[in-house]
């Protein structure tokens, strides 16, 4: 009691003086935080970068990646057999004739009615390769787009990770984290994409005995499309993340110029 009446105060009245300003001199100064405006922006981002999961996510659970189909009139001119399939599964469909396009060569496309019969691939359990009209699947190739997917949805968690600890702590430190898992899962949707076309190029090369026509299905648009919006979406997090605007600081260097 007597130790504090004797202390010196300082202007504000509090105790301590001297030493309660060499105290606070010694605090970690806080980080930045943001501003209204700039906390909008990034949630604008954040829900474009959203879209881009969300459609990979669609894409990736559908077995409509490819088509493949043969000639309509290949085995009789009643029915046709083509086949889609994606990362996981692949269907047989067996289509009437009458109800496809006349101008149309080949079987397809697999919207129209007709019996399906669908089969997970067996190389993710036993590591059987899969047959497909007498042709074989490459499993390493088909495992590696695959992989590549699920590693950018992983990236996609951690970015969207970041992104909620930097709206809730209202600091902009991880915005700059979240541009690395956004960029890098776009590119990585994108490698596994063209894996995959490899592995239906290698499929087709396998076997000549039944001529085949191969298109890539709307999957593939859903998922390339995804990869484009999430790289765009994380070049905003790192224009957001920068401590001045490169647009309105190179708008006005032209402008002084021009004065």
């Amino acid at each position: 009691m007597w130790s504090n009446f004797f202390l010196p105060q300082d202007e504000d009245g509090r105790v301590g003086g001297a030493g309660s300003k060499s105290g606070r001199a010694g605090k970690r100064p806080r980080p930045p935080r943001m501003s209204d405006s700039q906390e909008g922006k990034i949630k604008l981002a954040f829900f474009i970068a959203l879209i881009g999961v969300t459609l990979t996510v669609l894409g990736m659970g559908t077995e409509f990646w490819v088509e493949v189909s043969q000639p309509k009139h290949f085995r009789n001119n009643q029915t046709c057999e083509m086949a889609h399939y994606g990362l996981w599964k692949s269907c047989i469909r067996t289509l009437w004739v009458s109800d496809i396009d006349p101008e149309r060569e080949s079987c397809g496309p697999a919207e129209l009615p007709g019996e399906s019969n669908c089969t997970f691939f067996k190389f993710y359990t036993s590591g059987e390769n899969a047959v497909i009209f007498k042709k074989t699947t490459q499993k390493s190739l088909h495992i590696t787009g695959a992989m590549l997917a699920l590693f950018s949805l992983f990236l996609m968690v951690m970015g969207s990770l970041c992104i909620t600890m930097s709206l809730s702590k209202s600091v902009p430190f991880f915005l700059k984290p979240a541009t690395i898992c956004f960029v890098f899962s776009g590119i990585l949707v994108l490698l596994s994409i063209i894996v995959f076309h490899q592995s239906v190029l290698a499929l087709l090369a396998s076997d000549h005995s039944i001529p085949l026509h191969h298109e890539l299905s709307w999957s593939v648009a859903c998922v390339g499309s995804a990869g484009a919006i999430l790289i765009f979406g994380g070049l905003m997090f790192l224009l957001l993340s920068l401590p001045y605007n490169p647009l309105d600081k190179c708008f006005g260097q032209q402008s002084s110029s021009d004065g």
